[in-house]
This record gives C-alpha cells, structure tokens and sequence, in this order.
C-alpha cells in the first residue's frame, strides 16, 4: 500500500492510519520520513511532528486534544498522551 496514512487537512499535526503498521516502519508522508516508534492500528493517529506538553492536537483542521506528555514524530496518539480540548473548553466556560 503506497498510502498508508491520510492527513485529513493541511494544518493537521498528526495522520490517520489506513491500514495496521509495524514499529520502526518508515514512511514518508508530505515529503518528510518518519519511523513509527510503536505499531499503530488501522484508524489510529500518529504525530506527524515533535509535540511538547500543552501543544494542540489537530485533525480535520481543527483541534481534538491537547498534549499530556512530550509526544515524539512518529508516536500513537491516543488517550494515554492527550486529553479532550472539548472538555477544557467546557470546565472553564
């Protein structure tokens, strides 16, 4: 499978899965090769980049979650690393 990630909107910092990969895969997505650093389930995100604690998550071009954790190009991006913008957003309304 030539693409095996899809970014969604040219402002996201992370791709979606279309097929299960393995660690240390390399891929090259928008010119840049990165080697995924665990294996990553079909649907599942990477970070497309370095993130650091506190950095948006962005997918569709909008934000889904904020860092927890320092999160490393190449990462799984999912519960154990970010937290729902959504519910910050609602707390502190």
């Amino acid at each position: 499978m030539k693409n095996k990630f899809i970014i969604m909107n040219s402002e996201d910092n992370c791709a979606t899965a279309l097929a299960t990969i393995s660690k240390d895969a390399e891929i090259e997505i928008n010119g840049n090769r990165i080697k995924l650093n665990e294996d990553i389930e079909i649907g599942h995100k990477i970070a497309l980049k370095d993130l650091k604690k506190g950095d948006l998550i962005k997918k569709y071009g909008e934000i889904i979650g904020i860092a927890i954790i320092d999160i490393k190009a190449g990462d799984w991006i999912h519960t154990h690393n970010i937290k729902s913008h959504y519910l910050e957003k609602i707390k502190n309304d």
